[in-house]
C-alpha cells in the first residue's frame, strides 16, 4: 500500500473533534477519465424479459476498480476499457501554476473595470482550482462573463509586463484616494508591513499585493483559462457589509488540463451528494426546522446503522468501553473546559434552567472525563478506553453550511484512552491499526499522514511532550506508514496525527485524528493511583476514524457516486414480478429473503422494462426477475448491476449468495 503524504492545516484551538469540512488540495491529483461500463447479458434473459440496460447504466457510470479472486469471479465492475490518467498539478506542487492564477484574478479585475468602470476591486486571491476576484458592481451574468474573459484574452495577447513598485504608506493611500477605491484603503489599513507592494499591469492598471505573478500576461495561455461562474459575496464575510459580485475562474497551464479539470468538475457534479441524497432519497435538510440539521430518511438511516453496527463492533473487538452521554450539560462544565473562553463563537447560547445555565455540548470530551472520574482509578485499570457516537452542536454561519459537509448538528465517533506514558506508543498503534482496519471496509486505502509537534505556545513540559511525540512517531514508524513532520502544527495541548482518505476523485478528507492532551487532564485534574498508592496524572489521548457521520455518508456516496457496494446498500435486492399474477410468490420471496437478513423489496404495477430502469436509476445491486416460469420452478431469474445476469438460481441459492458476499465484502 503507498501512502501519499502532504503537510496538513493546523487543528482549531481544542478542536479535538473539530474536522475539516472540504476536500483539501493533494499534492498531485490523479484523475481518471470516463470509461463506459458494459455489462454482460444473455440472450435468453433478454428474449424473456426484454432490454435491461439502462442508457445510463452503459454510458455514465463510473470506472469501478476492478479485483479478482482466486477463482476468477470478478468481485466488481467488468470493464471493457481501462481509464485513462492525468496528472493535474496543485499550486503546492507547482509554483508557476500559482503565479499563473494570482496573475490571472488581477488580469480579470483590469477587464471587469475597463468593461465597468464604475467597478470598485476589493480581493482577488488564487484558490485550489484556479482564482476569485470581488467587486463591488452591478450584478452580473452569464453573458457578462463571456464579455469579461473577451478582454481578458486581449490583455494576455498585448503581452504586457507585471512590475512590482514599493511605495511609502503615505504614497499607497494618495494612490487609492486619486482613484477612488475605498476597500484598497480599508485593505491598505489591514497591511502591517512597510513598504507598501504594488503590482502593475503594463502602465494602466494596479493593485496592492504581495505577489507573486508571471513577468508578463503572456506567459498565460489563454486556451487554458476559463471563467466559471458569479455568486454574491458579502465584504469581509459579515452579512452587515455590502453584497459584492465574486467572479470564479479557473487557470492551468495547458488546454489538456483544463479539459481534464472540467471533465472532473463533471464528475464531481455528478457525484454531488447532496443530490444524490435527494435522488436516492437518502437524506434531506428541511429548511422548516433550520439550516444545518440533517433529518435522515429511512434508506439513509439504513446506511447508518450498518456503519454505527459495524464501528460499535469493531470496538467491542478492540476492548473500548462505549457510552452514551447527555446531549446538554451545566455551563459549568465548559468553563472547566476552556470551551467558552476558546470556542465560544462555536456554541450555542446558553439555557437557562430552573435558574441554572445550560450548554448544548459542542464535543464530548468533558463527558468521558466526568465517567473516568466516577471514581479513583488505579495504575492496575489502565489502559482505558471509552468510545461513543456522540452527538454535538456548533454553531455555523449560514453562508457556510454545505449539504453533509458542514451542518450544526452532527454525530462524531469520538473515543478516549487515559493511559500510562509508556503506554502511549502501543495505544497509538493500535488506533492505526483499528484506524486501518475500519477505513479499508468503506473501500478506503490510500491516505495522507502528518505528525504535527509542539507549537510556540503550549501546556506541559518539554519532557512530557518529547515523550508523546516520540511516541507518535515510533507508532508510525513501527506501522511502515510514510508521514511528514509538521514542525509546530501541534495543538496547544499536544501532538497529533492526522490522516487523510482519497476518494475515487482523488481529493483528500481529513477524517481520522489522534491527539496526545496533557490539558483536560490538568483542567479537570483527574488522577489514578500509582504503584506507590501516590496520585499520578494519566495522559489522555482524543481520537476519531470516521470524524463526522454526516460527513463521512457524504463522503462515501461521493465515492461511490450513490453506488454503494452491496453490503452497504440501503435495498440489497428488488423483486420484480413481470405481471401481477406473481404477486404472491414474489412476497414469499421477499419474506424469506428478509428473514435471512437480507434488505428485500417488491415493485409492481408497471411493465417490466420499466420496472428494471427505475431499478438502476435507484441503483439497486441486485434485481430478481419473477415470471411464470419462475413461480412454476419456484426460483428468480438475477440480474447484477456490476456483474450483468446471473442465470435463473433457487431461492435458497440466492440467498446463500447474498450472504457470501455481503459477509466477505464483495459484489455478485
Amino acid at each position: 500500500m503507498r501512502f501519499i503524504v502532504q503537510k496538513m492545516a493546523t487543528a482549531s484551538l481544542l478542536s479535538s473533534s473539530l474536522f475539516i469540512s472540504k476536500p483539501s488540495s493533494p499534492s498531485s491529483l490523479f484523475l481518471y477519465l470516463p470509461v463506459k461500463r458494459f455489462v454482460s447479458s444473455s440472450a435468453q434473459f433478454r428474449q424473456r424479459y426484454g432490454a435491461v440496460v439502462s442508457a445510463t447504466s452503459v454510458a455514465t457510470e463510473p470506472a469501478k476498480t476492478q479485483s479478482v479472486s482466486q477463482n476468477g469471479n470478478v468481485e466488481q465492475a467488468q470493464m471493457t476499457a481501462v481509464a485513462e490518467k492525468v496528472v493535474l498539478p496543485t499550486n503546492e506542487s507547482n509554483e508557476q501554476l500559482l503565479r499563473i492564477r494570482h496573475t490571472c484574478a488581477h488580469v480579470m479585475a483590469m477587464a471587469v473595470q475597463k468593461l465597468y468602470p464604475d467597478a470598485k476591486v476589493t480581493i482577488g486571491p488564487w484558490i485550489e482550482n484556479g482564482f476569485y476576484y470581488d467587486f463591488d458592481m452591478e450584478p452580473l451574468t452569464d453573458k457578462d462573463l463571456k464579455r469579461i474573459k473577451k478582454e481578458m484574452d486581449h490583455i494576455i495577447g498585448r503581452n504586457l509586463p507585471l512590475v512590482r513598485e514599493e511605495v511609502s504608506r503615505d504614497e499607497a493611500k494618495s494612490r487609492i484616494m486619486a482613484i477612488n477605491e475605498p476597500y484598497k484603503m480599508e485593505i491598505l489599513d489591514s497591511i502591517r508591513e512597510d513598504p507598501i507592494t504594488i503590482y502593475h499591469i503594463g502602465e494602466e492598471w494596479w493593485d496592492l499585493c504581495a505577489g507573486p505573478h508571471v513577468e508578463t500576461t503572456g506567459k498565460i495561455n489563454k486556451k487554458a483559462v476559463e471563467l466559471e461562474s458569479v455568486a454574491g459575496a458579502y465584504w469581509r464575510g459579515d452579512e452587515k457589509k455590502p453584497m459584492l459580485q465574486r467572479i470564479y475562474g479557473t487557470a492551468w497551464e495547458n488546454e489538456e488540463q483544463l479539459k481534464a479539470y472540467v471533465h472532473f468538475k463533471e464528475e464531481a457534479k455528478r457525484r454531488d451528494h447532496r443530490r444524490l441524497g435527494q435522488d436516492l432519497d437518502l437524506f434531506s435538510i428541511q429548511d422548516e426546522a433550520g439550516g444545518g440539521l440533517v433529518f435522515w430518511h429511512p434508506k439513509g438511516s439504513i446506511v447508518r446503522h450498518i456503519i454505527e453496527d459495524f464501528w460499535k463492533k469493531s470496538h467491542i473487538e478492540h476492548d473500548y468501553d462505549l457510552l452514551y452521554t447527555p446531549h446538554v450539560a451545566k455551563a459549568d462544565l465548559w468553563k472547566i473546559s476552556g470551551h467558552l473562553d476558546f470556542y465560544r463563537e462555536n456554541m450555542y447560547d446558553q439555557m437557562n434552567i430552573e435558574d441554572e445555565l445550560y450548554q448544548l455540548r459542542p464535543m464530548n470530551c468533558p463527558y468521558h472525563i466526568l465517567v473516568y472520574q466516577r471514581k479513583l482509578q488505579s495504575y492496575r485499570d489502565f489502559p482505558i478506553r471509552v468510545a461513543e457516537l456522540g452527538t454535538v452542536y456548533r454553531f455555523e454561519l449560514s453562508g457556510s453550511l454545505h449539504g453533509l459537509f458542514r451542518v450544526r448538528g452532527f454525530t462524531q465517533d469520538d473515543a478516549h484512552i487515559f493511559c500510562l506514558e509508556d503506554q502511549i506508543k502501543d495505544e497509538i498503534r493500535a488506533v492505526l491499526d483499528l484506524t486501518e482496519e475500519i477505513l479499508l471496509q468503506f473501500g478506503f486505502n490510500k491516505y495522507e499522514v502528518n505528525l504535527s509537534t509542539k507549537p510556540e505556545k503550549a501546556v506541559g513540559g518539554d519532557d512530557i511532550w518529547e515523550k508523546a511525540t516520540s511516541a507518535l512517531r515510533d507508532a508510525l514508524d513501527d506501522k511502515g506508514w510514510d508521514y511528514q513532520i509538521d514542525e509546530g502544527g501541534g495543538a496547544f495541548y499536544g501532538p497529533k496525527i492526522d490522516l487523510k482518505i482519497e476518494d475515487a476523485l482523488g481529493r483528500k478528507w481529513q477524517c481520522s485524528t489522534i491527539q496526545v492532551d496533557f490539558n483536560l487532564p490538568q483542567r479537570f485534574d483527574i488522577v489514578y493511583v500509582d504503584s506507590n498508592s501516590e496520585k499520578k496524572r494519566p495522559i489522555m489521548i482524543h481520537r476519531a476514524v470516521l470524524g463526522s457521520l454526516e460527513r463521512f455518508f457524504g463522503v462515501l456516496i461521493e465515492h461511490y457516486a450513490g453506488d454503494f457496494p452491496l453490503w452497504l446498500s440501503p435495498i440489497q435486492a428488488r423483486v420484480l414480478p413481470v405481471t401481477d399474477t406473481q404477486l404472491e410468490y414474489c412476497n414469499e420471496v421477499i419474506k424469506k429473503l428478509k428473514t435471512n437478513g437480507i434488505r428485500a423489496e417488491i415493485c409492481h404495477g408497471e411493465r417490466l422494462p420499466k420496472l428494471i430502469r427505475n431499478a438502476e436509476k435507484q441503483k439497486i445491486p441486485l434485481m430478481a426477475v419473477v415470471g411464470a416460469k419462475e413461480v412454476d420452478a419456484q426460483t428468480v431469474t438475477v440480474r447484477s448491476r456490476f456483474g450483468g445476469e446471473l442465470g435463473t438460481m433457487k431461492v435458497d441459492d440466492f440467498i446463500s449468495r447474498i450472504k457470501s458476499a455481503t459477509e466477505n465484502r464483495t459484489t455478485m
